[in-house]
C-alpha cells in the first residue's frame, strides 16, 4: 500500500487525512516519482479551506493535496523518453503531490534535479521558484533598479530578492523583525511592517524606487504607487489585479526559467531557507504552522 495526503471536504486543517491506497502505475507518456520532499504553499491550504477557492484549481473532493514535489523516477509508462528509472527530478501536480508517490506527465512541469541538490530544498523550489522568476523577469529588473519585495523573507520573497539583487538591483525588502539580520546576509535592506511603513521605505531608499514586487497584500501595492513606482512595474501575487496591479506567477513561468533558478541554488548562489521539515504524518501541524505565518523560506513534508 502507499500512502496520500487527502481530503473529502472542505474546512481547516481537521480535514487532513493520510489514505492508504494501491500505489498507482504510468499510463502512456508518464512516469511514476517516489516522492522524497514535498515544499508546502499557502495555494495548498486555501483549496481544502474553501470550496471557491479550489474550483479555480481544479480541486473536487475527494482529492491530494499539494503540488511540488523532488523524487526519484521509479516506473516509467509507454512512450517516455526523456527519462529512466533512477533519474531524480522535481516537479509539480496540482491536487496530487504530497504522499509515497505521484504521477506525472513527461511534459508536465518537471525537471531534472542535480546532484548537489538535497531533497528538502529541491522539493520546496517549484511554486516559489517558479514565481519569483516569472516576478522578477516580468518587471525587468536589472542595474540602476531600486527594487521593493514584500514578504521578502517569505518562500517566494527571498527568491526573488536574491534573483534581484544577482542582477544588480538595489533590494529593500519588508519583513517581521526576526529575520532583518538573515536579509542584510543575502543584500537586502530590511524594513520592518506596519504603521510608518511608507516612510521607513522611503527613509531606506532616498533616491526612490523603480520597481515592487508584492508577495503579502494590497497594502504593499498601496504602498509602491505612493512611492512612485509605475503601475506597469508592479507585480503582486497576493492582490491580483487591485488598483490594476498585474499578477505574473508560477502558471506563467516557462521550463527554461525554472532551470534558472535551480542551477542557481544548485550552485549556492541563491539559498533557499527551510524552517522545518515535518514527517507525512504530521501534515495537519506543517499546514497550521504555514497558515501562521512569517516563515522563513519554506516548510517542507517528507515521507517516512
Amino acid at each position: 500500500m502507499a500512502r496520500f495526503a487527502r481530503f473529502d471536504r472542505f474546512g481547516g486543517t481537521e480535514v487532513l487525512y493520510i489514505a492508504e491506497l494501491d500505489p498507482p502505475h504510468p499510463g502512456p507518456g508518464q512516469l511514476r516519482v517516489r516522492v522524497r520532499a514535498n515544499g508546502l504553499n499557502p495555494a495548498d491550504y486555501k483549496i481544502f479551506h474553501d470550496a471557491e477557492h479550489a474550483k479555480n484549481y481544479g480541486a473536487v473532493p475527494p482529492t491530494g493535496v499539494g503540488f511540488d514535489f523532488a523524487g526519484e523516477v521509479d516506473e516509467v509508462g509507454e512512450g517516455v523518453t526523456r527519462y529512466t528509472v533512477g533519474d531524480a527530478v522535481i516537479g509539480g501536480k496540482r491536487n496530487e503531490a504530497i504522499g509515497d508517490f505521484v504521477i506525472v506527465d513527461e511534459d508536465g512541469v518537471l525537471t531534472p534535479k542535480p546532484q548537489r541538490l538535497d531533497w528538502p530544498t529541491a522539493g520546496a523550489l517549484p511554486v516559489a521558484g517558479r514565481t519569483a522568476i516569472a516576478a522578477v523577469d516580468r518587471v525587468g529588473v536589472g542595474p540602476g533598479d531600486t527594487l521593493l519585495v514584500s514578504a521578502a523573507a517569505g518562500g517566494v520573497g527571498v527568491i526573488a530578492c536574491q534573483l534581484a539583487v544577482l542582477r544588480g538591483a538595489t533590494v529593500v525588502g519588508t519583513a517581521s523583525e526576526r529575520n532583518h539580520d538573515f536579509l542584510r546576509s543575502l543584500g537586502v535592506i530590511p524594513v520592518a511592517y506596519g504603521d510608518g511603513l511608507v516612510e521607513r521605505l522611503r527613509d531606506a531608499a532616498p533616491g526612490g524606487y523603480t520597481a515592487a514586487l508584492d508577495n503579502h497584500g494590497p497594502e504593499s501595492v498601496d504602498a509602491a504607487l505612493e512611492l512612485g513606482v509605475p503601475l506597469e512595474r508592479i507585480n503582486t501575487i497576493a492582490a491580483r489585479g487591485h488598483r490594476g496591479a498585474q499578477g505574473i506567477g508560477n502558471p506563467q513561468a516557462t521550463d527554461e526559467q525554472f532551470a534558472e533558478v535551480v542551477r542557481l541554488v544548485a550552485e549556492g548562489r541563491v539559498v533557499v531557507p527551510i524552517e522545518a521539515v515535518y514527517p507525512l504524518e504530521r501534515i495537519r501541524e506543517a499546514y497550521d504552522r504555514l497558515e501562521g505565518g512569517h516563515v522563513r523560506g519554506k516548510l517542507v513534508v517528507v515521507p517516512e
